[in-house]
């Protein structure tokens, strides 16, 4: 199994907003073999050896430092000879006392990572007995920090004068975490009602702890310390202190100063805001408890102002609770028309039609309206249609939407529905027709690429190689930055070869496919082109199409880590209590991190095992991996974009099975990320994400017994069962990996008949051909990932 990879007098005017989709995946950590413990000891001991050394290095450096500061002398060191005035030199005296005194509080702490992050995924009595041992054992910062990872677990489970008690405890042992120390301890404390504890905490949090991460949030806190002890005003001056500007747009930052403003009252400005937060930040916890405060101030919430924020639920895909909403404002508010009512109905029923509770019935009891609520019910009834595999009933209320209403979005929605339909049908001439009203009419759309795209390859299916051809180019200059820009580049480049017989215009394609997608999967395919063609093409220069290929930037990555830099310190020490969440924010806070930010966040993780939070974090750093040649970035990157745990094991399973070790390792990256642990909302477990059916017999087939579920989250039984399926997927599908991949991921009833078809030129044409997005995908994904894996570590 796979997984991939508005208006004032009518409510139909306020149906403008986009519905935008989010796509959110929720992952899970695995727990390691023995092997892959005794390699996360020895680098974890690799990391606290280097940590030694940097520490004697800076330590007396520090210790001068702190003297002449103590002293007060005004005078200047060598550095005052090149130019640097005293208090540079105090500045940097000051950064390498930090430096020393985290890194002795990371050595101090080194060994409680493993108990830490046991007890904040289980908080059990066992977790928290183990981290409350190492505290008393560790005195001064390693306590410190066992302190903090026990007061951030009972938070979690809302023991909030526990934490406060723990958090005390740490800022009372050591002093590297004492920012975090006093902000996570009012934080508890402001939870436990212990005022003014809290108020100590954050008394001149800026002055005391300069450079935290948290000097933008703590006069949000403190606000809220000032408004539970009545203090409204206090309130609003802390609010309107430049610290507190970074959070001015922040949901607790405008829920804090409303409910200011409302203890004084004013309420205008008070409900000038909870409607803000209402409207603009409907996800938030601020939203719900802003229409409370709303409700006893008694300022109602308009009609368009709860659409809004209906809107925005359906947007975010909380269907339910928008639903709830829209049904609640169609009855309970008396200053609607009738019309509005109605357009509500329906807005309320799409909600149904994504929950699939909306039968034909139900839709076309719907009221008939004049506004673009009518449009949306013509959509719910194409919908239904393409439900029911009713092709013909979809295509008469398309055209029906086409002829009434050619500006709705509706509209859009339903021709590339539609699209989709004809496309999974392989009606490729009406799944044309759709996809090219969509490019016409809503040439901006979010789905104007894919659509004008699917019209070129279709028509190219069709061997209409003039119109795809044309449709390409437009493809390469209208939508440079689509997802689709690398395929044209390449079919384009395939039509100037196999049609024209241009090989020099071909060899122009492919050459601004590799320089600008050289990673991508059809770049590989460009490299293998250009050898064939070889000295066919000769020498010529870029034709005019070529001009609007994108051209990728390059980042200025390093691969050597600043290790003085405290806040790089920190966030390891951060790693040592489990603190996971704050990570990322600290390294950021480092002024160049954006150089090597990335790296570091991911050697954290990798230096505990944690190869899956490190390849997530890589994945998520927003640097253009797969557009940038490899000899560009340094290669310690591509290692933790490509990782090898449980290599040994993989090897040796993958030629029992006369497998490639290197298809096998990006089938796993990209079904599991390598976490051991995964299981899919499938019920696909383990590595390689199988199934508990396919385990079984897999296992039938290998001689085990007594394998179930569980026994597929164990590393290695996984990968002997998963490499036995993948081998025998392989087998009945003649050994070609894109069509075994294909059904790993689909399963095998639609490749076969994908493939019955019988009418592709190649491979990479039928490839192309799948028509599940995700399926297509992920089959380009783990063959340019093996090629990846071999890049990075050749067979020597």
């Amino acid at each position: 199994m796979g997984f991939s990879p508005k208006g004032v007098t009518t409510l139909g005017r306020w149906f403008g907003l986009r519905m935008n989709v989010f796509l959110v995946t929720a992952l899970a950590l695995a727990p390691w073999s023995a092997s892959e413990a005794m390699q996360t000891s020895s680098a974890h001991k690799k990391t606290v050896q280097k940590h030694a050394k940097t520490a004697s290095k800076t330590a007396k450096p520090a210790a001068k430092g702190s003297a002449r500061g103590t002293k007060g002398h005004a005078k200047t060191t060598v550095s005052a000879a090149r130019g640097k005035t005293a208090a540079h030199a105090a500045a940097a005296a000051a950064i390498s006392a930090q430096t020393a005194r985290l890194n002795s509080a990371f050595l101090a702490s080194s060994q409680l990572r493993p108990m830490a992050q046991q007890l904040a995924a289980t908080r059990s009595a066992m977790a928290y007995d183990g981290v409350s041992s190492y505290a008393k054992a560790h005195p001064g910062d390693g306590a410190a920090t066992a302190y903090l990872a026990l007061g951030h677990a009972y938070m979690l489970d809302k023991r909030f004068a526990d934490a406060a008690a723990t958090y005390r405890m740490a800022g009372s042992a050591g002093d590297a975490l004492s920012d975090y120390a006093d902000y996570l301890g009012a934080q508890a404390a402001l939870a436990a009602n212990h005022s003014t504890e809290a108020y100590g905490l954050l008394d001149r949090f800026a002055e005391r702890h300069p450079g935290s991460i948290f000097i933008p949030n703590a006069p949000v806190l403190l606000a809220n310390l000032y408004l539970s002890a009545n203090n409204p005003q206090g309130a609003l001056k802390v609010l309107s202190s430049p610290d507190a500007a970074p959070q001015s747009t922040h949901a607790d930052f405008r829920f804090a100063q409303a409910k200011a403003y409302q203890a004084i009252g004013d309420t205008a400005n008070a409900s000038a805001l909870y409607r803000k937060i209402f409207t603009a930040q409907p996800m938030t916890g601020e939203a719900s408890q802003s229409r409370n405060q709303l409700a006893a101030m008694g300022v109602p919430l308009s009609a368009a102002e709860r659409k809004i924020h209906a809107d925005a639920l359906y947007n975010a895909k909380h269907y339910a609770e928008a639903s709830v909403e829209y049904h609640s404002l169609e009855k309970n508010d008396p200053g609607l028309s009738q019309g509005d009512r109605d357009a509500l109905e329906i807005y309320a029923a799409v909600c149904d039609l994504r929950l699939k509770r909306l039968g034909r019935r139900d839709a076309e009891k719907l009221p008939q309206t004049d506004d673009d609520s009518a449009a949306l019910k013509k959509y719910l009834l194409a919908e239904i249609a393409r439900n029911e595999n009713d092709t013909k009933g979809n295509d008469r209320e398309v055209a029906d939407l086409v002829q009434r209403f050619p500006h709705s979005r509706w509209t859009e929605e339903a021709l590339y529905s539609g699209g989709n339909m004809h496309l999974l049908k392989h009606e490729q001439v009406e799944a044309i027709s759709d996809y090219e009203s969509l490019v016409r009419l809503f040439p901006n759309s979010t789905y104007a690429p894919s659509a004008h795209w699917r019209c070129a390859w279709m028509s190219y299916r069709l061997r209409k190689y003039t119109e795809a051809a044309r449709l390409m180019d437009e493809q390469i200059t209208m939508y440079p930055a689509s997802t689709e820009a690398s395929s044209a580049l390449y079919w384009r480049g395939r039509l100037y070869e196999d049609e024209g017989r241009d090989f020099g215009q071909a060899a122009n394609y492919y050459r601004a496919l590799n320089a600008n997608y050289v990673n991508f999967y059809y770049a590989v395919l460009a490299r293998q082109r250009l050898a064939v063609i070889g000295g066919q093409s000769g020498a010529v220069q870029p034709a005019s199409p070529l001009a609007s290929v994108r051209v990728p930037a390059v980042p200025a990555l390093t691969g050597e880590l600043p290790e003085n830099d405290p806040h790089l310190i920190k966030a390891r020490l951060l790693a040592n209590a489990a603190l996971n969440e704050f990570i990322g924010p600290e390294i950021q806070a480092s002024a160049d991190s954006a150089q090597w930010g990335a790296l570091a966040q991911a050697e954290i993780y990798v230096s505990f095992g944690e190869y899956t939070r490190a390849l997530q974090s890589m994945k998520h750093s927003g640097i253009p991996f797969f557009s940038i040649p490899m000899n560009k970035v340094p290669v310690v990157y591509w290692h933790l974009l490509f990782p090898q745990p449980y290599w040994n094991d993989l090897v040796a399973n993958s030629q029992k099975n006369g497998l490639d070790p290197y298809l096998v390792a990006s089938l796993i990256r990209q079904e599991s990320e390598f976490n051991a642990g995964a299981v899919s909302p499938a019920n696909a477990y383990g590595l390689m994400q199988l199934l508990p059916s396919v385990g079984k017999a897999a296992a039938k087939k290998d001689g085990l017994k007594g394998i179930d579920a569980r026994s597929l989250l164990n590393p290695s039984i996984n990968l002997q069962l998963g490499t036995t399926n993948l081998k025998q997927v392989l087998d009945r599908f003649g050994g070609q990996a894109e069509y075994a991949l294909a059904a790993y991921n689909a399963g095998d009833t639609p490749i076969r008949r994908w493939l019955s078809t019988n009418d592709y030129k190649d491979v990479a044409e039928y490839v192309e051909s799948i028509p599940y997005s995700e399926t297509r995908e992920y089959v380009q994904a783990i063959l340019r990932n093996r090629e990846m894996y071999r890049a990075l570590y050749p067979v020597r």
